[in-house]
């Protein structure tokens, strides 16, 4: 059971139902993650300036999503982890590379790269050496893009603390987390 339910939909008014309206545009619905947020439209703002943000970024949506899912993985956030691995699939990774993915592992060498990253920061609570970025500019990553991954990190760390702090109900096929081995 929820902790904060989603805010109703039919009650939303002004800038709450103006947002609200927007996440019923992207996805069919105000799903349950959004709908929780929309209890403060400023955290609702903020949640949806970011995906909308990165969504138009250099790194493109796979890439993205096979992060977001390693990340949701390791938080043991199934929420996310659902969410991620169906949007994955629309983004054209395949099945096999968003299990991968999820297990922090990827057979191309630019996606390991970033994986690893993504982890690692995510382990160390960002206390990150020189070699961790240079590994990134090793496998072909800029600055930009590196700020970039960051800021995917810091995104999905926001929606898995949403999701597993509020007991979030899943509203899409379930992908049950398997902590990574340490």
């Amino acid at each position: 059971m929820a902790r904060i339910a989603p805010y109703p939909y039919e009650s939303a008014t002004g800038e709450r139902r103006a947002l609200m309206d927007a996440v019923k545009t992207q996805f069919g619905a105000v799903v349950n993650m959004f709908g929780t947020v929309a209890q403060s439209p400023a955290a609702l703002k903020s949640m949806l300036g970011a995906f909308g943000a990165l969504g138009a970024g250099r790194l493109g949506a796979a890439l993205g999503e096979q992060i977001a899912v390693a990340v949701a993985n390791y938080n043991d956030c199934e929420y996310c982890l659902s969410a991620h691995t169906m949007l994955g699939r629309k983004a054209g990774v395949s099945k096999e590379a968003m299990e991968a993915a999820r297990l922090g592992q990827s057979d191309d060498p630019r996606t390991q790269a970033a994986i690893d990253f993504a982890l690692k920061v995510v382990d160390r609570r960002a206390q990150i050496e020189d070699a961790d970025v240079n590994a990134l500019r090793k496998a072909g990553f800029d600055d930009e893009e590196i700020v970039e991954i960051m800021a995917h990190i810091a995104l999905n760390l926001f929606t898995n603390y949403v999701n597993v702090g509020f007991d979030v109900d899943v509203d899409f096929p379930a992908v049950k987390p398997s902590r990574l081995a340490a």
